[in-house]
């Protein structure tokens, strides 16, 4: 079996050559000079769901992928950062909100094109102080009826509001 690479086909280690070979019960990437094994893990990713009155806050993308089109507020979690920082920061980044108390919602599997693999850890917001403001890689802020969400940049978007709806998270307003 062919393994696509993201990103790299040589070692991170000595620079050699990289070929996917059986390992450790499973077909990986492998240094051809020095035999290590070159994980390709997931990227750790953060969103956000904030409701109001039957509104959802979504984000218009002003950076690619997906230049011009909505999600909810979040971003990668970077070094050192707990996934909680990470969304509070992406929020605060991107909506001009900082949050107040946060509720772990799910965590998801989103793969995305031939490179992109991201595992996604999605929160609802309970609290918030400030007022929308679009920000940082963000053209946009505005608030969608729940029934009435714009079609999103990723599907894994429409899958944590459809588990947050289902849950009945959103009946109860997350309102500052």
């Amino acid at each position: 079996m062919e393994l696509e690479l993201p990103e790299f086909n040589h070692c991170p280690a000595c620079g050699g050559a990289v070929h996917v070979l059986h390992r450790e019960g499973r077909d990986r990437p492998v240094c051809t000079l020095c035999g290590r094994i070159v994980y390709v893990n997931p990227y750790p990713a953060a969103c956000l769901t904030v409701i109001l009155g039957g509104g959802i806050l979504l984000v218009r993308r002003s950076i690619e992928p997906h230049y011009g089109e909505w999600c909810l507020p979040g971003g990668f979690i970077e070094w050192g950062e707990s996934p909680e920082d990470a969304a509070r920061r992406e929020l605060f980044e991107e909506t001009g909100l900082r949050a107040g108390k946060i509720v772990l919602t799910g965590a998801y599997d989103s793969i995305t094109g031939a490179r992109r693999h991201v595992l996604l850890l999605a929160y609802l917001v309970r609290g918030w102080e400030g007022e929308p403001a679009a920000g940082d890689d963000a053209s946009e802020v505005a608030w969608f009826a729940l029934d009435s969400v714009p079609p999103l940049a990723f599907k894994v978007h429409e899958r944590v509001i459809a588990d947050v709806m289902a849950g009945g998270l959103a009946d109860a307003d997350s309102c500052s």
